[in-house]
């Protein structure tokens, strides 16, 4: 594996990995084309306008975002079909931006209540705008009953908003060995919920899912795919078993300023790699050329690896790759990512940076 890093980095710093990103980019691309689902990938993992439009040219029917901010980003920048995939509660200056984000895109709008429906269908009826209803398959977030759609549906209606179909985030696929139950899930939930919508007389055309674990088990009665972190991956997808080491696009560089015995100190703490750790995770993060260092504390601006005791211990001033737990709350924290790109040929690997992307809808938290 390539180790060398730019000598010109300045660090913490967010890198990513130029050849590997356009792998991951078209590979589930490729994926979803070959299995006849549209791909809707979620931007809220990357936030950067230069690899939505390249996951665009790839055949992404359109952008999946968490936030109205997200989805004014990626509509100023050009991008013509989005869908705002949470039950925005639609009052005020809300309200105001979803109408206007409406005359410059195809939007759609997730609700998973008569009356957040109602408020969304007041914001936007008489528009081309659509609705997707959030369904409970099992991960007990937001989201209604399968069975309990046709309300929901109605209240849209009523306010003159389009109803398109349902859509759900199998989260409980975020957890070691249930990737394959969850797809099962998801797919009844959504196949009973579109049945409840036919037989009520409404469009359930779409039936949207598919997380970065699950997208590989997605079933036939699915019709689109959400997928958002294997544009990266992370430490957390390699210990799910949803990627491998080298599918790993994005990493922090990170500079060892202490050292003693088998531990490290760098300086790429909570404040870069974000404070998420799953109950069953093994540290806070990972290094890419040691997968079994682990980093044992975290605070804001160190983080605390152990090096196995058959590894050698990185020298004051290395620049080591710190693989982030989850790669979505690393990006947030970043103003750029560092596109590098490696050339095998070179003694050690040589790598250049080629790029710096701003982290467009950093922030955009609503």
């Amino acid at each position: 594996m390539v180790t060398a890093l730019p000598a010109d980095l300045s660090t913490p710093c967010l890198v990513i990995d130029q050849a590997v990103l356009e792998a991951n980019l078209r590979a589930t691309a490729s994926s979803a084309a070959d299995r006849g689902f549209a791909l809707r990938p979620h931007a809220k993992t990357h936030k950067c306008v230069e690899i939505a439009r390249r996951q665009l040219d790839l055949g992404a029917v359109g952008l999946t975002v968490a936030t109205i901010g997200e989805a004014e980003v990626f509509a100023a920048a050009g991008c013509t079909d989005l869908f705002v995939g949470y039950p925005v509660w639609a009052v005020g200056a809300k309200a105001q931006r979803l109408r206007s984000l409406a005359d410059l895109c195809t939007l759609s709008v997730g609700v998973d209540s008569p009356e957040g429906a109602e408020l969304v269908g007041r914001a936007l009826g008489g528009t081309a705008s659509r609705c997707l209803i959030e369904i409970d398959s099992g991960h007990h977030r937001s989201g209604v009953r399968p069975a309990d759609v046709v309300p929901v549906a109605a209240a849209a209606a009523r306010a003159g908003l389009t109803v398109a179909g349902v859509f759900t985030f199998p989260g409980h696929g975020y957890e070691p060995h249930r990737q394959a139950a969850a797809a099962d899930d998801e797919a009844r939930a959504l196949a009973t919920a579109a049945d409840a919508l036919h037989d009520a007389g409404f469009d359930s055309a779409v039936r949207s899912g598919g997380s970065t674990p699950t997208a590989a088990l997605t079933g036939s009665t699915i019709t689109e795919i959400r997928p958002g972190v294997y544009v990266f991956n992370d430490a957390q997808q390699v210990e799910l078993g949803t990627a491998d080491w080298p599918a790993v696009a994005l990493t922090a560089a990170a500079t060892v300023v202490s050292r003693s015995g088998n531990t490290i100190i760098v300086d790429a703490g909570s404040k870069t790699l974000g404070a998420d750790r799953a109950p069953w995770a093994t540290g806070w993060g990972r290094l890419l050329e040691m997968p079994d260092a682990r980093i044992v504390a975290i605070s804001e601006h160190h983080a605390t690896i152990t090096i196995p005791a058959d590894e050698p211990v990185p020298e004051l001033g290395a620049i080591v790759r710190v693989v982030p737990n989850h790669v979505c709350a690393a990006v947030n924290l970043a103003d750029e990512l560092v596109v590098v790109r490696y050339d095998d040929s070179t003694d050690g690997g040589g790598a250049a940076i080629i790029d710096r992307w701003s982290v467009a809808a950093r922030g955009k938290n609503g």
